[in-house]
């Protein structure tokens, strides 16, 4: 998709096309709306926010919002987004991405406060790709401390070590 194509009027249009025939099939009650942009000015900077509301919402954001994310990742799949361009469309509902974030951020903070005590690296527990970027965003200005994303998907997690302490070896 090129620059242009990030527009509500582009995009709009194709994630209706998409999103009504899956939530109509998996008799969803769900509606959504297209913002533009986020409420989340530091750390996510989509170019459109679709947000959901409807009597099935707490079963969208049960487990985490694990389905609001197999839901976003279903559809940005077949969008053909590409991958670096994930970050431009986010879906949310009653601001579970932004409360998710400020989660992630102070969980970060604290963890950076334990590093810079003890010394020693802070392993997280495997994350997606969204939610390791906050993490990393979180601390990149802490000169105390490095962040490091290892391991592959699904066990891909977050490292957090002293400023300038190689990584583990494992």
């Amino acid at each position: 998709m090129s620059q242009a194509d990030w527009t509500l009027d582009e995009i709009g249009p194709r994630l209706d096309e998409f999103l009504e025939p899956v939530l109509k099939a998996a008799r969803l009650s769900l509606h959504y709306e297209f913002r533009v942009g986020s409420d989340d000015q530091q750390f996510i900077h989509p170019d459109v926010t679709v947000s959901f509301d409807g009597d099935d919402l707490d079963l969208l954001l049960a487990q985490n919002g694990e389905l609001l994310m197999a839901l976003e990742q279903l559809t940005l799949e077949a969008l053909h987004v590409p991958h670096e361009d994930r970050y431009r469309v986010i879906f949310d509902a009653r601001d579970y991405r932004l409360l998710r974030i400020e989660e992630l951020r102070m969980t970060a903070e604290a963890a950076a406060e334990k590093v810079k005590q003890s010394g020693t690296a802070f392993h997280f527990n495997p994350m997606t790709s969204r939610e390791r970027r906050i993490l990393h965003l979180a601390l990149r200005d802490d000169p105390a401390v490095d962040t490091t994303s290892e391991g592959v998907p699904p066990q891909r997690h977050i490292v957090v070590r002293p400023a300038g302490q190689p990584g583990d070896p494992r």
